[in-house]
């Protein structure tokens, strides 16, 4: 088992997803990958006194228009059909980590009548302590993940970074925090994983289409590959138990989505046929909404370990 080593440079830095794009490293399966991430903006530092941020430099402006991404990565022997484990060993933020709040077109800004009206709350971020501080002196917990940890679909063409896949991407799970596995389907040869799109915490949600968005130092996650594993959408293993994961336009497709998921992955752990899965879900599944920051909104069930003995 290797450890690989990434750091943010022009050659590791893409911001889309493609089919196309060539891997910056090969490694095989059990290997480890430590990655060291820009925020999603693409910046590289932040000056408290000036309020203002440095920019990562060159960047094309079609091909980079999405959240800066580290990879993409090929695994060794993948291929459509299989799945990939990504086990998430290890996060820690960096120093700093912004909010924004309005000032685009988004339906929540329009909702609260911020389509023109911009806040960015800063925060001093302290690794050792988990902490985040902000300007006005509030502190809160920090519960470090990836928003984006995907592959391409196996389509032809350049795929925007914003909606997450059912190959992952902009999944933005609060769930996906280190001690976690994310189970993704493989759609094309070597998979072509990346990452990015820091988050020191978030909500369920995500309500205000940001997070504490930071940049990573550490980010330590190790690949497996599962041939005999067949997902049609990203699963997650954690701490408080099975996750399931629906994506689509509308809430309720993507909650249905999610739900049958659930009852596919009970009839596989319990030998349950889908009507009894069905109605153990109803007691004790939880149905939470992932995300309604992406364009495609995201839904997650929650079935916590134990639950059935």
């Amino acid at each position: 088992m290797t450890l690989h080593v990434i750091e943010p440079e022009r050659r590791t830095l893409h911001g889309h997803f493609s089919r196309d794009l060539e891997p910056i490293l090969t490694i095989d399966s059990g290997d480890t990958v430590r990655f060291r991430t820009l925020d999603a903006g693409w910046r590289t530092g932040f000056d408290f006194e000036q309020h203002e941020a440095a920019q990562f430099e060159p960047r094309d402006k079609a091909l980079d228009e999405g959240h800066c991404m580290c990879g993409p990565v090929a695994i060794r022997g993948a291929e459509p059909g299989m799945t990939l484990a990504v086990h998430i060993e290890d996060i820690r933020v960096g120093s700093y980590g912004l909010t924004f709040v309005g000032g685009w077109p988004h339906e929540v800004n329009e909702r609260f009548d911020l389509l023109n009206k911009r806040m960015l709350i800063e925060w001093t971020l302290d690794a050792d302590a988990l902490t985040g501080r902000n300007q006005w002196g509030q502190t809160v917990a920090l519960r470090p993940f990836m928003g984006v940890m995907g592959m391409p679909p196996d389509e032809p063409g350049m795929h925007p970074t914003a909606p997450p896949y059912t190959t992952g991407g902009n999944i933005d799970c609060k769930e996906l925090v280190a001690g976690s596995t994310l189970y993704l389907p493989v759609a094309v040869p070597g998979g072509l994983f990346s990452t990015g799109d820091g988050h020191g915490v978030q909500g369920n949600g995500e309500v205000c289409v940001t997070a504490i968005e930071c940049p990573m130092e550490r980010v330590d996650l190790r690949f497996e590959l599962l041939p005999d594993m067949r997902l049609t959408t990203p699963r997650a293993h954690t701490a408080e138990g099975w996750l399931t994961l629906g994506f689509h336009e509308d809430l309720n497709e993507a909650t249905m989505i999610a739900l049958e998921a659930m009852v596919a992955l009970m009839g596989e752990q319990y030998g349950m046929d889908a009507q009894q899965a069905l109605g153990m879900a109803s007691l004790l599944v939880d149905l939470r909404i992932t995300q309604i920051a992406n364009g495609v909104k995201g839904v997650h069930a929650v079935l916590p370990h134990g639950a059935i003995r």
